[in-house]
């Protein structure tokens, strides 16, 4: 994960993703991050690898993980 900012009531997270190329790739991957409890919105751009995650809470690294592993994909290591 990069990035959180808390903005009235949501957590906004931005994930950083390897492996996505095209927009079959951003659906994978944003389809099993939205499956995850509490989100409410996922925008995935495979030209910058970056996962942009609406969440009521903060979420599980853990879980996105699983989620990104799931669709395929790799989520970054923190730098």
């Amino acid at each position: 994960m990069t990035t959180q900012t808390d903005t009235q009531g949501s957590i906004t997270a931005v994930y950083q993703v390897s492996g996505m190329s095209c927009g079959h790739c951003e659906g994978s991957v944003s389809g099993e991050i939205a499956g995850i409890a509490g989100v409410s919105s996922v925008q995935a751009v495979a030209a910058t690898g970056e996962v942009t995650v609406v969440s009521a809470a903060p979420l599980d690294e853990e879980a996105v993980r699983a989620a990104v592993d799931e669709a395929g994909f790799e989520l970054a290591t923190k730098a």
